[in-house]
């Protein structure tokens, strides 16, 4: 970083700088932990495990977060300077206080049909009951949030300008295709019609309607941010990236972050260890953002993208099947890692090609 300002010619920073910030906030919400944990139960064990829990629930959202750090560094080093600052101080605010407290809080304001200070009683002195609230809900979200992260990954795939290819036989076919006007869309909505079939009528209409929503939001985001950006003049200035970039990356990580927040209710049902916990994990998101950008990581290693968006539609994909069936957060983390983690080692191979054809 330069001047508050992200590029990816920066001075080259060590790991230890990069993470620094995300290292203060975990010490602090570890021990802020350990307070909860002891004044709610007053006995060691109580507060070793409420500790232990925020930890757990950190790396269970750093493990789920690989592709949006990824998918951030994308579109952020196409923003300009300005709102790449506005990203990483105001966008990691909402990212944490409003998805990580206040999203639960409105879930059940809407689905008990209480007031947020009502709803802010009852996470704090009824946890049980408010997370019953939560797993109630799991199916509008799911179906909201894996539609909105399957266009996110259909659309980098349907791309008829795009050139580089890492799962070739599929990915070729994908942008040969990709002039024919919303066929990403098309393609969602049968997967919703697809996974529709399988629920019974009552949750078939839930289902089908909120992936309906997850849609729309999309497109309106879409539409409202190249409203926004051209109304700017930020292509004008050779940017790609302003009020309608910052917006359409809000919504993302308000995608991602469903998954993470359902996911853990299945550790505690106290909204604020949740909070701790998912807000140390994002701290992480947002350093790796800034590293991945600074280092031109995404120039250096050509499929990461590639795995990152893949691993998006995986991810869509479980938020679908776990309609059905219960999917562990493990294997939800875990799958994503994978699918980053053969896309770098291909990346490599591919430089390593790329070198030994320059030399010889």
């Amino acid at each position: 970083m330069h001047n508050g300002t992200l590029t990816s010619g920066a001075p080259h920073r060590s790991m230890m700088q990069y993470f620094k910030w995300a290292f203060i906030v975990t010490a602090l919400g570890l021990i802020l932990g350990a307070v909860l944990g002891w004044r709610s139960t007053g006995t060691l064990g109580g507060t070793l495990t409420v500790f232990f829990i925020c930890l757990v629930l950190a790396v269970l959202e750093i493990s789920l977060s690989f592709d949006n750090a990824i998918v951030n560094a994308n579109k952020l080093k196409d923003m300009t300077p300005e709102w790449q600052r506005r990203f990483l101080t105001w966008g990691i605010l909402i990212a944490v206080f409003g998805m990580r407290i206040v999203f639960p809080l409105l879930i059940v304001v809407v689905a008990a049909g209480i007031g947020p200070w009502q709803a802010m009683v009852l996470a704090a002195a009824r946890p049980d009951e408010y997370a019953a609230i939560m797993r109630d809900a799991h199916l509008p979200i799911a179906a909201y949030g894996g539609t909105f992260l399957m266009m996110v990954g259909l659309s980098f795939f349907f791309d008829h300008e795009k050139d580089v290819h890492w799962v070739r036989w599929l990915e070729t076919r994908m942008q040969k295709y990709a002039t024919i006007r919303g066929i990403e869309v098309a393609v969602v909505l049968l997967i919703i019609l697809a996974f529709s079939r399988f629920l019974d009528p009552a949750e078939w209409q839930v289902f089908f309607t909120s992936a309906i929503w997850g849609l729309l939001t999309f497109l309106l985001v879409e539409v409202l941010g190249g409203l926004l950006d051209n109304a700017q003049d930020m292509r004008a200035a050779g940017a790609k990236g302003g009020l309608g970039a910052f917006l359409y990356l809000e919504v993302l990580d308000a995608s991602f972050s469903f998954d993470g927040v359902i996911g853990a209710f299945a550790l505690t049902h106290n909204l604020f260890i949740i909070a701790i916990g998912l807000g140390i994990g994002a701290m992480y998101v947002r350093s790796m953002t800034i590293m991945l950008v600074e280092k031109g990581t995404l120039t250096q290693y050509r499929y990461l993208e590639h795995g990152a968006f893949w691993a998006i539609i995986a991810l869509s994909v479980i938020m679908f099947l776990q309609s059905l069936v219960h999917i562990p957060e493990v294997i939800t983390g875990l799958g994503g890692a994978a699918l980053i983690g053969i896309s770098l080692w291909s990346s490599v191979r591919w430089n390593r090609r790329a070198v030994a054809d320059a030399d010889a």
